[in-house]
C-alpha cells in the first residue's frame, strides 16, 4: 500500500440524488491496512466497517465480564465511542487494530465493575440521608421517604439529574458519564456534588454529604 485510503467507500458507493440508497459496503472487500487509514484519518464509513467486524468480540468481553446483556451493549457503545475519539493514539507499528479495542474494553469493564460498588455507597449515602436502620423497622412513613428521595431527584435541575441518574441506576462512573454526555470530567463532578448536596439540604443533613469525585 503506497498511498493512504482516506475513504472507505468503493467507487460509485454513493447513490445519484433520489436513487435508493444501497446496503453497506461489503466488510471483506476492505483491506486491512487501508481501513486502519482511513480510521485514523477519521473516515466515517471506516469506523462503521471498524464497529461491524469488532463489536461482536468486545460485546462477548463484556457480557462475559459483567453478565449482564444490557451493560455490555452499553460497555460496546463507550468504547468505540473511545476508540473514535481516541484514534490518534493507535500506533499500527505496536500492535493490531482489534487488539488495541480489546485494551480500551479491558479498561471500560473494569470501569464498569467499579461503578457498581460506587453505586452501592451512592445508594447507600442517599438512604442514610433519609433514614436510619431503626427507622426503617419501626417507622411505616419510611417508604414516603424513601418516595421523596426519588421525587427531589426528579425535581434537580436537568444537568443535575442525569448525573446522578446514569450514576446511580445505569451503573456508569463519574469518567464514563463525562464520555457520554461530552461535558468536561470537572463539571460532571461538580453537578454530581451539588446534586448530593440540595438532597442532603431537603433532608436537613447538610453535614452528612459523601464525597462521589
Amino acid at each position: 500500500m503506497t498511498t493512504a485510503l482516506h475513504s472507505c467507500s468503493a467507487p460509485g458507493d454513493h447513490p445519484a440524488p433520489g436513487a435508493p440508497r444501497r446496503a453497506p459496503l461489503a466488510d471483506a472487500g476492505i483491506d486491512g491496512g487501508d481501513l486502519v487509514d482511513g480510521f485514523l484519518a477519521g473516515d466515517e464509513e471506516c469506523l462503521e466497517i471498524v464497529h461491524r467486524r469488532w463489536s461482536p468480540l468486545v460485546h462477548t468481553l463484556a457480557k462475559r465480564s459483567l453478565g449482564d446483556a444490557r451493560e455490555a451493549e452499553d460497555v460496546t457503545q463507550v468504547v468505540f465511542l473511545a476508540a473514535w475519539r481516541g484514534r490518534s493514539g493507535f500506533a499500527p507499528d505496536r500492535g493490531t487494530l482489534p487488539g488495541w479495542l480489546v485494551g480500551i474494553a479491558r479498561r471500560k469493564i473494569a470501569d464498569a465493575l467499579s461503578a457498581r460498588t460506587r453505586r452501592t455507597e451512592l445508594v447507600a449515602a442517599a438512604g442514610a440521608a433519609l433514614l436510619t436502620a431503626d427507622d426503617a423497622a419501626v417507622h411505616p412513613e419510611a417508604a414516603v421517604e424513601r418516595a421523596l428521595l426519588a421525587d427531589e431527584l426528579a425535581r434537580l435541575p436537568v444537568s443535575q439529574r442525569r448525573v446522578l441518574s446514569l450514576a446511580f441506576y445505569d451503573d456508569l462512573t463519574q469518567t464514563q458519564i463525562a464520555e457520554l454526555t461530552g461535558w468536561p470530567l470537572g463539571t460532571v463532578k461538580s453537578h454530581a456534588r451539588r446534586g448530593l448536596h440540595r438532597l442532603a439540604r431537603r433532608l436537613g443533613k447538610d453535614n452528612e454529604i459523601v464525597d462521589c469525585a
